[in-house]
């Protein structure tokens, strides 16, 4: 019995002896490690595989676990980022060399990836990184001991003028950032669908928000919100909770901006319910203007493209829409939106999709429509855009709404317009610009100049955008662009047919 009992110590002690011999030499080994592409497997120097689902948390690289891989990654860290890759396409000739704010801008991102990079796993980014207390991260868990976790890093909101550049700086950081982090770029229109989409799922439960905030803090620790513009009262009475939540789950967010923070649903319904998301917003994002006066998309060689300026022109814009989709045939078509919604489209075929103005716009539709029609068409055929006023103020609203969801998908335009995109809005002020705006010597040729003024501050700001990226969607180098894009896809879809078939 004591042999026995002699045998199974010495057993227990070679055990440990082999462990221990294991874990030093594979610390040795573990700066060698060379990932292969090609398949599933680490190689290590001497030729032996380790099978990397068998190990998901040995084998997940912690950049600054050590002095060593400390000292290279900072090197790395300088040698990257928004503002290295900025600078190499202007070397490249693939940007043209920007102004003084957005090179400002730049730092502003490029010090922001530098924070995020060195506290990634104090953010949690890495989506295949395990928890460090994988125990207590259930809904059980949470409700008995709730715990706030704000993130070390906060985060940017930037903001200024249409066109200068907001969007692709903000792509540019999001694009230098590794792949396998929790991270989520998209429009705020689409992202706030899809926060509705998700309460409408959780129903009947005490606190939806936090259960919404919860998921896509799951999602996404790092949310850039391209274009934050606050229209709905319905989106505005929820945004202070559902991202106190987020903020609470360590969320960082990066958005981009027409308004200043302050001026965000300027003039809305119920807006002192909104104030604390403004305080909310600037205590969690560093707030950074864009100055620039300059109008990138307008530099673009804006040709007349598929605008088409005049009355009576259904019949040529009939012509192009039957040229794009060829021998297919146009018929009525239904596509799918939100939460078991549909919309009806007159005439769809080839990825072409014809409605009349009052169709799209004058119709009770919104984003979450937009969406679901450009899914399933990437061009757009629009008959009679008016010049937009008081009388039709909700129309120019879901026109904006259109254009932004368009220009977000990248999608083409064809329309028949009463005028330019200067024109179409030159009736829509803000209340500075009414208050500027020279009095007539005539009391009679005022009310009737003014008589269709719409002065809003929220349209008044979007408009510019609006024409901006009318501009740039009829301009040569965006339509060059949709077609290299649509002739990529389609070899993509050859390609996918092809393995099926196979």
């Amino acid at each position: 019995m004591r042999a026995a009992v002699l045998s199974i110590r010495n057993l227990r002690s070679a055990c440990r002896h082999q462990r221990n011999t294991y874990s030093s030499a594979f610390v040795r080994r573990r700066s060698h490690l060379i990932e292969s592409s090609s398949s599933s497997v680490y190689r290590l120097p001497n030729n032996a595989k380790i099978n990397k689902f068998l190990f998901p948390t040995i084998f997940i690289s912690r950049p600054f676990s050590t002095d060593a891989a400390s000292k290279v990654n900072v090197t790395e860290v300088n040698r990257a980022g928004p503002l290295v890759e900025y600078e190499r396409r202007i070397a490249a000739g693939e940007l043209v060399d920007g102004d003084a704010c957005q090179v400002g801008t730049l730092r502003e991102l490029q010090r922001l990836y530098d924070e995020i990079v060195e506290s990634a796993d104090a953010c949690r980014l890495d989506r295949y990184a395990a928890p460090e207390k994988t125990v207590r991260n259930g809904w059980f868990w949470s409700r008995l001991m709730p715990q706030s976790s704000y993130s070390p890093v906060n985060g940017l909101y930037l903001y200024g003028g249409v066109g200068t550049g907001k969007t692709m700086l903000m792509d540019l950081f999001f694009d230098q950032l590794p792949c396998n982090w929790r991270k989520k770029r998209i429009h705020f229109h689409d992202f706030m669908l899809n926060v509705h989409s998700r309460l409408q799922r959780h129903k009947g439960v005490a606190d939806p928000l936090e259960v919404v905030a919860g998921e896509i803090s799951d999602e996404a620790i790092l949310l850039c919100l391209d274009e934050f513009m606050v229209t709905d009262v319905a989106d505005a009475l929820i945004l202070n909770r559902l991202f106190r939540h987020l903020f609470s789950n360590g969320v960082i967010l990066v958005a981009t901006s027409n308004r200043a923070p302050d001026n965000l649903y300027e003039g809305g319904l119920q807006r002192d319910l909104f104030l604390p998301f403004i305080e909310t917003l600037k205590e969690r994002c560093v707030v950074h203007e864009i100055g620039s006066a300059v109008d990138y998309r307008k530099l673009t060689s804006a040709e007349q493209g598929f605008y088409f300026i005049g009355k009576d022109l259904s019949g040529l814009l009939k012509q192009k829409f039957e040229q794009l989709i060829g021998e297919n045939v146009a018929s009525p078509q239904v596509v799918e939106v939100v939460m078991g919604r549909t919309l009806q489209v007159p005439l769809g075929a080839n990825g072409c999709a014809y409605f009349s103005f009052e169709e799209l716009c004058d119709k009770p539709l919104g984003a979450a429509d937009y969406f679901g029609l450009f899914k399933n068409f990437h061009t757009l055929a629009l008959e009679g855009v008016p010049k937009f006023g008081l009388h039709n103020r909700t129309a120019a609203y879901r026109f904006v709404t259109l254009v932004d969801v368009m220009y977000e998908n990248r999608s083409r335009l064809l329309c028949t317009a009463e005028g330019s995109p200067q024109e179409l809005f030159e009736n829509v002020v803000t209340v500075s610009d009414a208050q500027q705006m020279a009095p007539r010597t005539s009391s009679r040729s005022r009310r009737n100049d003014d008589s269709d003024l719409c002065v809003d501050n929220e349209l008044g700001f979007a408009k510019d955008r609006t024409i901006s990226r009318l501009t740039e969607m009829n301009s040569k180098e965006y339509l060059e662009q949709h077609a290299e894009e649509r002739k990529l896809l389609s070899q993509e879809l050859v390609n996918a047919d092809a393995v099926v078939q196979a």
